[in-house]
């Protein structure tokens, strides 16, 4: 089976993303250290996270919200106005932070555009993902980009459609077991875990071990040979 779209995350995937948002929360921690123990505000903060998916979506906008939020939450009406200037100056510091690419990611994607068309399917607040894609100097490489609300097996059904390739003609990798992985098999293609060392537990899921579209890599520079091992089992 030829592989003729390639898929391809991007936060954790091409570049670092995850140790800014930790970063910010380990600053949240601090400042709201008068008013809670770290691991009750890490805990409130998860829970307002997961509860605000739904209203503001995934990145940083939505995420300096749910810290607002917690931090009005555990201080309530002891909360000092200066608190707030601080986290909102947290979440600027995490919509600016410089794109740090992962290793030979610009030479895996040159490999990689040598055996299909790219896209980068990726969710997060447009504006952001956008300037942080023009910084990577990646954006020439790929043939489509798709900054989505949430990854679901509709989303890479209507993009498999758009591009004129069936499921099977198509491979999606990235770092998320829960929006890279599982939602790519249920739409028919073969799908890649890219592991990274940090994570946001709401991207955990059971991994699909067995599942013969299926690959766990060592890393992203590890699809190149997988794309050519797929090719030669057709």
């Amino acid at each position: 089976m030829t592989i003729k779209l390639i898929c391809l995350d991007a936060d954790d995937t091409l570049w670092h993303n995850m140790r800014h948002f930790n970063a910010a929360e380990e600053s949240l921690f601090t400042m709201l250290r008068p008013f809670a123990e770290a691991d009750i505000a890490r805990d409130r903060l998860a829970r307002c996270e997961e509860r605000n998916l739904k209203l503001y979506g995934y990145g940083a906008k939505g995420f300096t919200l749910s810290m607002i939020e917690t931090a009005l939450e555990v201080g309530g009406d002891r909360l000092p106005p200066q608190l707030i200037r601080d986290i909102l100056h947290a979440g600027r510091q995490l919509l600016a932070h410089p794109v740090e690419l992962l290793g030979d990611i610009q030479q895996t994607l040159e490999s990689l555009a040598q055996r299909g068309r790219l896209a980068l399917v990726t969710k997060g607040d447009l504006l952001h993902q956008e300037s942080k894609l023009a910084a990577s100097g990646l954006g020439d490489l790929f043939a489509t980009i798709e900054i989505v609300s949430d990854k679901k097996a509709a989303t890479f059904e209507r993009l498999f459609e758009r591009q004129g390739v069936r499921p099977e003609e198509a491979v999606m990798a990235g770092d998320s077991l829960r929006s890279d992985v599982l939602p790519a098999l249920e739409a028919g293609a073969w799908a890649a875990f890219v592991p990274h060392d940090l994570q946001w537990s709401h991207e955990h899921a059971e991994e699909p071990v067995g599942h013969r579209r299926y690959k766990r890599l060592g890393s992203l520079a590890d699809l190149p040979a997988w794309i050519d091992e797929i090719g030669l089992a057709a």
